[in-house]
């Protein structure tokens, strides 16, 4: 492990940063299930994801703290991520100074400005949560921001807490686009979105299939239990000492912990499908019997689900549910549905 120090990069139009500042504990890098291969080669279904806890990062003022994220961040570009996750309003939390909205978002557009140059150097996509104003009013948002440093999206926080609409944040509206990209549809709830499920369901139900939760606080199983209630990828980045990258069984590939406390960057094979058990229980042998190794079908006893997923780039996954005639879970419970509405009548 290794310490790093204040970055010396200077934010947008700021002065050098002041001598005696405190440097970094040591830290680490929270890995994914295997590092992606020097050569750059990778899976169809590749992705990988990197998302930062703030909880250990204290600054004078928010440029300070843009500046020690930055600093964070060179750590995990060896790692090319394909996507980074910034923790909610990340430049105003943990810092010294207070602001009044209109400083937070001019602040924000200079941050927005900066990020771009990011995205664009490294190639990612960045989420980036900051204060923007649209028509008068100010949201708490998450600014999406593409690989060429374009800003190509925003999601508008639905559910703003007391706290905040009453400092002038108002509330974004419930019916939000996803952000269309080379892996699909992606979007973005934000902290207290986590406790109404409408921005949640919103998402799935326009195919989304990465889904970004900037938050201020860790949400535990929460995070997990969205990730498999909705069957998409779940990524946080939050200011406490707990953010993580879930898979769509919910299970935890890569976070953050007291003894790697600033980042992860993990990696998910989005070449899967969710499936309920019955009937197709009864294909998987002709599916193993016909690709062997080239397919993993993962059975979940209990929860009567499976998961399928391809292990080769020649293969997809929506081929092989076609040709096996094989539903994904949202189509198996769409179908029991409309069956039992005919049956009401």
């Amino acid at each position: 492990m290794k310490t790093t120090r204040i970055s010396r990069r200077k934010f947008i139009g700021s002065t050098a940063i002041a001598s005696g500042m405190a440097s970094f504990a040591p830290f680490g890098i929270a890995y994914g299930p295997s590092l992606k291969e020097q050569t750059g080669n990778r899976s169809a279904g590749e992705v990988w994801i990197a998302g930062i806890s703030q909880m250990w990062l204290r600054s004078e003022t928010a440029e300070r703290m843009v500046d020690e994220i930055l600093n964070l961040l060179k750590d995990v570009e060896s790692f090319q991520p394909d996507f980074v996750c910034l923790p909610e309003v990340f430049p105003f939390a943990m810092t010294q100074k207070k602001y009044r909205m209109n400083e937070m978002i001019e602040i924000s557009e200079k941050v927005i400005d900066l990020f771009s140059g990011f995205s664009r150097r490294n190639k990612c996509y960045t989420v980036c949560p900051v204060y923007i104003t649209n028509e008068g009013k100010n949201y708490n948002s998450a600014v999406f921001i593409d690989r060429q440093g374009g800003k190509i999206g925003l999601y508008n926080k639905i559910h703003p807490t007391i706290e905040e609409i009453d400092g002038g944040v108002y509330p974004g509206d419930i019916q939000q686009q996803p952000v269309q990209t080379e892996f699909g549809p992606v979007g973005a709830q934000i902290c207290f979105d986590i406790n109404w499920d409408d921005g949640w369901t919103m998402l799935q139900k326009q195919g989304t299939k990465i889904v970004f939760w900037p938050s201020a606080f860790a949400g535990g199983k929460m995070v997990n239990t969205k990730a498999w209630e909705h069957k998409y990828i779940v990524a946080s980045s939050s200011n406490q000492n707990d953010s993580k990258l879930c898979d769509i069984t919910g299970e935890t590939i890569a976070q953050t912990g007291i003894w790697n406390k600033y980042l992860y960057c993990g990696r998910v094979n989005m070449e899967k499908a969710f499936i309920h058990l019955w009937p197709y229980v009864e294909r998987f042998r002709e599916i193993q019997n016909k690709y062997g190794r080239k397919v993993s079908i993962s059975i979940y006893h209990e929860e009567q689900w499976a998961i399928i997923e391809s292990k080769s780039p020649d293969i997809s996954v929506k081929d092989i549910l076609k040709e096996f005639e094989i539903l994904t879970h949202e189509e198996h419970i769409d179908k029991g549905e409309a069956a039992q509405k005919k049956a009401r009548g």
